[in-house]
C-alpha cells in the first residue's frame, strides 16, 4: 500500500511540479520576459525523456528561432531565471531534486542537435543539497560566469534541469519513468575581443545514455555523491582550448605514441631469439661429430700399428738370408 500511495504522490507532482524558464539577467540586469522573444519557449512546461529525440537539446520548439538576443560580454555574470506557473511562484516541485548544467554551441537556426555543444556550467549534489534546492531558495535564480576568453559571436546557451524523482528506472525499460530532463535555449550574443572557441563537441542524442550514473539514479538510495551527466565542464582558455580539449584527448593520444616504442622495442625482441637459436644449431652438428671422431682416430692408430708388424716381418726375413 505504500508503494501506492508513494507512486500517487509521484504521479501527482509530475502532473503539477514542472519548470520553464522565465528570463536572463546580466550582471544584474533583468533582460525582461525572454519567452519566445530571446528563448526558444516549449509549447508547455512538460519534460522530456527520450535521449533519442531531437527535444532533449532545446526542447520542442528547439528549432525555432526566436526574434531576439540578449546581449552579453565575455566574462560577464548571467543569471537565468525559472518559474512554475508564474514568475515567483514555487519554481518546481521540491520532489524533482537534481542536478543543473549549463551548455553553449555556436548559433543555429536548427534544433541544435549534432556534436556541437560545450559545458559550461555544472551544480548537483553538494553537502546534502541539490542545485535544484538551491535555485528553489533563490528564487529559481542561477548564475553563471560566461568565459573571459570567449570569442565574440552569436551563441546559444542550453541550460536544464535533470529531475531524478522517478529515476530509479530509465525511459527505454519504463516509459512511465526514468529521469525528467528540463532543457531550454537561450540566444546570446557576446561581445569582446577573446579568441576562445567553444569546441567540445558533444552531442545529446549520444553522449547521454540511460546507463549513466548520472542519468539512471535512484534518489531514494541515500547517497552522499552523484556523477553529473555529459563532459568535464570547458576550460575556456583560448582558441587552443580547443587543442585545450584535445589536449584532453592528447594525452589519450599520445599514450598510443607511447605504446609505439614500446611496440618497436618489443619488435626486436624477437630478432635475439632467431639468432640465438641459429648459435645453437651449429653447436648441435658439431657435438654430434665430435662422437664419431674417437672412432675415426682409433682407425688410423690400427692401420700405422698392421705397418710397423709388416717391416719388422720384412726385416727378419733379410736377417734370415
Amino acid at each position: 500500500m505504500r508503494f501506492s500511495v508513494a507512486s500517487a504522490l509521484a504521479m501527482a507532482s509530475t502532473v503539477s511540479g514542472h519548470a520553464l524558464m522565465y528570463g536572463v539577467s546580466v550582471n544584474g540586469e533583468d533582460q525582461g520576459d525572454g519567452q519566445n522573444v530571446y528563448i526558444r519557449t516549449p509549447a508547455n512546461n512538460s519534460p522530456v525523456k527520450d535521449l533519442s529525440s531531437p527535444d532533449i537539446v532545446c526542447n520542442v520548439n528547439g528549432g525555432k528561432a526566436a526574434p531576439k538576443f540578449v546581449s552579453a560580454a565575455a566574462g560577464d555574470t548571467l543569471t537565468f531565471e525559472w518559474y512554475h506557473d508564474n514568475r515567483g511562484d514555487d519554481i518546481i516541485d521540491g520532489s524533482h531534486k537534481g542536478p543543473i548544467i549549463t551548455y553553449i554551441a555556436p548559433y543555429t537556426e536548427t534544433d541544435g542537435t549534432g556534436a556541437i555543444w560545450t559545458k559550461i556550467q555544472e551544480a548537483g549534489l553538494s553537502g546534502g543539497q541539490w542545485a535544484v534546492d538551491k535555485l528553489k531558495a533563490n528564487g529559481g535564480k542561477i548564475d553563471f560566469d560566461l568565459p573571459s576568453g570567449l570569442k565574440a559571436g552569436k551563441y546559444l546557451i542550453r541550460q536544464e534541469i535533470i529531475a531524478h524523482h522517478e529515476s530509479d528506472a530509465t525511459y527505454d525499460q519504463n516509459p512511465a519513468r526514468g529521469a525528467q530532463f528540463y532543457p531550454s535555449c537561450v540566444q546570446v550574443e557576446v561581445t569582446g575581443s577573446g579568441s576562445a572557441v567553444p569546441d567540445e563537441g558533444f552531442d545529446f542524442n549520444t553522449g547521454y545514455k540511460y546507463t549513466d550514473e548520472g542519468i539512471h539514479f535512484n534518489l531514494y538510495g541515500g547517497a552522499s555523491t552523484y556523477k553529473i551527466p555529459g563532459p568535464a565542464v570547458w576550460s575556456g582558455t583560448s582558441s587552443g582550448s580547443g587543442s585545450g580539449s584535445g589536449s584532453g584527448s592528447s594525452p589519450s593520444a599520445s599514450a598510443p605514441a607511447a605504446s609505439a616504442p614500446a611496440a618497436t622495442s618489443a619488435a626486436p625482441a624477437p630478432a635475439p631469439t632467431p639468432t640465438f637459436s641459429t648459435v645453437v644449431r651449429p653447436e648441435a652438428p658439431s657435438a654430434t661429430q665430435a662422437e664419431p671422431a674417437p672412432v675415426s682416430t682409433s682407425g688410423p692408430k690400427t692401420g700405422c700399428g698392421s705397418r710397423r708388424r709388416r717391416r719388422s716381418a720384412r726385416k727378419a726375413r733379410r736377417n734370415a738370408l
